[in-house]
């Protein structure tokens, strides 16, 4: 028996340092508080998944004001100066020259779609509307997030109230080890009374230590949807779960839920806009099977220089007479022509001469062209073709996407509101449990108290009751968290 006595002394001393030392490691630094308000904006703001949605409603957004400028003209200008080499084409005279040549052009072209059976228009509004439903993606995104965050801060709740639980039945133990202990020594009670306790009392210090762990796991699974650093000082806010405001359940039956969240509820809005981007996009694919008419225009000029310049003649007289030249008769006399020999000389021109009639150049070779065409599809590998009919199989698919989500959606709704029912009842009967299980604990404690029970009788009676009031705190939050899934289908958002 001392032996005994000495090991459930070394186990309650064990577990009471234990529950003694770990709130004192875990205030060091004051944590902060934190309401589900402030978890789920925070979450909202700085989730990754929120965030990756949010950029690609940007993209969304950024192809929509891309394909609202496809309606204007396209308008291009360009400039180029080099210099050419060997036997090249001269641009100002489309002649051959073997000069060093320095040229420059100009040229500025616009073309305009004038008329394309609504295809430009139609692929504008397929974009807008394509933004429009990511938009409704961040917002599900945002939803999910919420509700994710929910779930995690009502775990993190009941996780709190069981340390609450746990913390109530240690100091009932080392109450009734305290006073048995007293009775021990005056010889009233035997001394396995209070190694019972004693052994009792270090289980409880045990569960205490082990809820204690899981709302700290709890807080990090919580943290992990927040984004925040795990390093964090961190604690959440208790709202009294009975003061909760929930939903009748009259008013979250669920066809009137059902028919409220196709028309709330982002996924749903989210589909049905997508279904509208695609039957414009089956528009816009219908009209590349018809003409377009455009219209184009232009201007330009051009300049070139070769890198020679003359610089004088010099005179060599007269070529001898040759039939072959030509002839003429004067006063009846046939007189062949003679050609007069002048020699050239030439010299490089300096940078700045090359030059020279630069302006008389552009302005004699400035050009103008206006065009009026058509463009008819013969035969393009049938891509035109292929293209519409994949566009309509496009919304054939997003028909059943959005079939597939009602179905969905209206599974969710009405198994939560089962699971709601369900959850009701069972906490409706844990409080009566609760209610018995005190009373039965409290008659246990006076019949002990006059000698009456068994120690052993008196610990399983306050097992039972610390089992009852878990299975209460767990009922509860399980059934306020099924109402407000609820209410959060319903459109109300998550609120405790």
């Amino acid at each position: 028996m001392s032996l005994l006595r000495k090991r459930c002394s070394l186990l309650f001393t064990i577990g009471f340092l234990l529950v003694t030392s770990l709130p004192t490691a875990f205030s060091q630094q004051q944590p902060e508080v934190w309401d589900l308000r402030r978890c789920v904006d925070y979450a909202v703001a700085n989730n990754i998944s929120v965030r990756q949605s949010d950029v690609q409603k940007r993209l969304a957004v950024l192809q929509y004001e891309q394909n609202k400028y496809s309606k204007y003209p396209n308008a291009n200008f360009s400039t180029n100066t080099g210099l050419q080499f060997g036997r090249s084409i001269d641009p100002t005279t489309n002649q051959f020259t073997n000069q060093r040549l320095l040229f420059q052009g100009f040229q500025f072209s616009t073309d305009v779609t004038i008329y394309n059976w609504g295809r430009i228009s139609n692929n504008i509004t397929a974009a807008r509307l394509e933004a429009e439903a990511a938009g409704s993606d961040v917002d599900k995104v945002r939803n999910d997030i919420a509700l994710n965050v929910a779930t995690a801060y009502l775990q993190a709740l009941l996780s709190k109230v069981q340390i609450d639980i746990s913390a109530v039945q240690v100091e009932q133990s080392k109450g009734q080890l305290t006073d048995t202990r007293k009775r021990v020594d005056a010889g009233t009670l035997p001394e396995l009374n209070a190694v019972d306790l004693e052994a009792q009392l270090a289980r409880d210090s045990a569960t205490l230590i082990g809820a204690e762990a899981t709302y700290e796991q709890n807080l990090l699974n919580l943290k992990a949807l927040l984004n925040l650093d795990a390093a964090l000082p961190f604690t959440i806010a208790v709202p009294p779960v009975d003061q909760i405001p929930v939903e009748p359940m009259a008013e979250l039956m669920p066809e009137v839920v059902y028919a409220l969240a196709l028309q709330n509820q982002p996924a749903q809005k989210a589909n049905e806009t997508r279904k509208q981007s695609l039957e414009y996009a089956v528009k816009a694919s219908k009209a590349a099977l018809y003409p377009t008419i455009f219209g184009s225009g232009g201007l330009a000029s051009n300049f070139a220089s070769t890198n020679r310049k003359i610089t004088g003649f010099n005179f060599l007289g007269y070529s001898d007479p040759n039939p072959a030249a030509g002839a003429v008769t004067v006063d009846g006399q046939l007189i062949f022509l003679q050609s007069p020999n002048v020699q050239i000389t030439q010299a490089n021109k300096g940078f700045g001469e090359l030059w020279n009639g630069w302006g008389t150049q552009m302005n004699n070779n400035f050009r103008q062209n206006v065009v009026v065409g058509m463009s008819i599809p013969i035969f393009n590998g049938y891509q035109a073709r292929t293209a519409y009919e994949r566009s309509k199989l496009s919304v054939k698919n997003q028909e059943l996407i959005i079939e597939q989500g009602n179905q969905t959606l209206k599974q969710d709704i009405y198994s939560a509101y089962t699971n709601a029912v369900s959850s009701m009842q069972r906490f409706n009967a844990s409080q009566s449990s609760l209610n018995a299980t005190q009373k039965a604990y409290d008659f246990a404690r006076r019949r002990y108290d006059l000698g009456l029970l068994s120690t052993l009788e008196l610990i399983t009676s306050q097992n039972n009751l610390t089992r009852a009031k878990i299975d209460m705190a767990n009922a509860q939050f399980d059934y306020v968290f099924r109402m407000k899934v609820l209410e959060f289908y319903r459109g109300q958002g998550i609120k405790l």
